[in-house]
């Protein structure tokens, strides 16, 4: 949805939007607009809105009031999307092209300004590519956004925002193909397309490249599969550091859990195991587009997780890169295995001082904490307080779990180094504890089990149902406070 910035004297669309503090209604209102709004209940409230049409010069236009919440509210900035997100719900299949939202008298800030903005751009994103038969009350008319007498830095903030957003959206594309469109070369070529010309480096191995490097555990999920694994690596080098960070996702493109295949009700689902891939992908096209001075590394390991009669069996043995060999108890526990082997080599490779991997790892994850909060897993307490403010500031919230040797004994194996699944109970904790033995001493580590939260079966704050880009304004945030400050 594309944002343009004009003042109050240059043609307006049909549909205008003020925005409204909570139990402020502006003095200025026509009176019948307000005694509406007071007999409706609109009081301003963080996403409220109401309709009015009011008489122009050149017939009815109709106005829309958005609620921003409490001018004080400690969540202020959240408020402000909702408001630019509640418009752009409200008005997508409309009937109309463009929304012009009048920020006179809002007694906003540019950054706050642009916090509307992001939101009713977030929110107007729908994946319709396959959909042939939507009426026309069905499809999304509202094009464009028109910011009216924005306060001054909206601009230059918007710009920021804009990149972000662009991130979000592809990692939401990506999520929401389905596995015959999106696979590990797919994946790769989309990737190399959206990030043509951006200044990211793209380096990309396959089979025999992976083969040769010992990547045992990866290959080992890929074998049941025609289509070939990749291991997809971007580099953004905005900032000259002594050691870069590197964000590792997990890109099981389709699970089927292997031999120990999943039940049939809800499999289809398993086009989003790749979420964590996606958003570390999504991220690096946003860090790019507002050239962030940061050293960032993004890795993705993609895979097929399939049954044929290729597919390694419930207790082989595999060698991963690190030269630990692992005892596959369980092949719907592949990730861990993708994962391991896309964490040693971006150590071995790029030596950065941090590492976080966001996977959609576990379904212990989404028992825990359900669809609000993605666990979070880590050696490093300062780092683990980074990610909760990032988390929060973002709203792609973390909840930090413990890791620890009573749970790490879980997992021993009597013929192997390890095994790669735990015992029922504290399965996202075993989980964490196998990545944590691919970690390298000195080295800062977090695992983010985001299993819950890419995909949502019911509309949110910035999202419709469907792919939520979750993780990618989470690692941007990141970024800001901790590589940039």
């Amino acid at each position: 949805m594309k944002v343009v910035f004009r003042t109050a004297d240059a043609p307006m669309p049909r549909l205008v939007a003020r925005l409204v503090a909570q139990d402020a209604l502006p003095s200025d209102l026509d009176s019948v607009v307000r005694e509406g709004a007071s007999a409706a209940r609109f009081s301003g409230k963080a996403g409220q809105t109401f309709e009015a049409f009011v008489a122009a010069d050149s017939g009815v236009k109709r106005l829309a009031l958005a609620g921003m919440g409490k001018a004080d509210a400690d969540d202020r900035a959240a408020n402000l999307e909702k408001a630019g997100a509640a418009l752009t719900a409200k008005y997508l299949t409309s009937g109309e092209s463009a929304l012009a939202i009048d920020f006179t008298g809002s007694d906003l800030s540019g950054a706050q300004a642009a916090a509307v903005l992001f939101g009713a751009r977030l929110r107007g994103w729908r994946h319709d590519v396959y959909r042939t038969k939507l009426t026309d009350e069905q499809k999304p008319s509202l094009a464009e956004i028109v910011a009216v007498n924005a306060p001054e830095g909206t601009a230059a903030a918007w710009e920021i925002e804009s990149a972000l957003a662009e991130g979000i959206e592809f990692t939401r594309e990506l999520v929401a193909e389905p596995a015959n469109v999106i696979y590990p070369e797919s994946f790769v070529e989309r990737a190399k397309a959206r990030l043509e010309g951006t200044g990211v480096e793209v380096l990309v191995l396959g089979l025999k490249e992976m083969t040769d490097l010992g990547m045992g555990a990866l290959l080992g999920v890929a074998q049941g599969s025609v289509r070939e694994p990749k291991l997809l690596a971007m580099r953004w080098k905005g900032a000259d550091v002594a050691k870069p960070t590197a964000f590792v996702g997990k890109g099981v493109t389709f699970d089927t859990g292997g031999i120990s295949i999943k039940p049939a009700a809800g499999m289809e689902d398993m086009k989003w195991d790749m979420g964590g891939a996606g958003a570390v992908a999504g991220t690096m096209l946003a860090l790019a587009r507002r050239k962030a001075k940061a050293d960032i590394i993004g890795v993705c390991g993609l895979v097929e997780n399939m049954p044929d009669g290729n597919a390694q069996r419930p207790g082989d043995v595999v060698t991963s890169m690190s030269g630990q060999t692992v005892e596959v108890i369980n092949t719907d526990a592949e990730g861990r295995l993708v994962l391991c082997d896309a964490l040693t080599w971006v150590q071995k490779t790029y030596a950065p001082a941090t590492v976080i991997d966001l996977a959609t790892l576990t379904g212990a994850i989404i028992i825990s904490l359900g669809n609000e909060y993605g666990g979070m897993f880590t050696n490093d307490d300062a780092l683990a307080a980074k990610l909760d403010t990032a988390g929060k500031t973002s709203g792609d919230k973390l909840w930090r779990f413990p890791l620890g040797p009573a749970y790490d004994k879980l997992i021993d194996s009597p013929i192997a180094d390890m095994k790669n699944v735990g015992p029922r109970y504290g399965g996202s904790i075993t989980a964490a504890q196998f990545l944590q033995r691919y970690i390298d001493k000195g080295v800062a580590w977090a695992h983010l089990d985001i299993a819950g939260m890419v995909w949502a079966d019911k509309p949110g704050q910035t999202w419709d149902k469907g792919a939520t880009g979750y993780g990618v304004r989470l690692l941007d945030q990141y970024v800001r406070t901790v590589l940039e400050a």
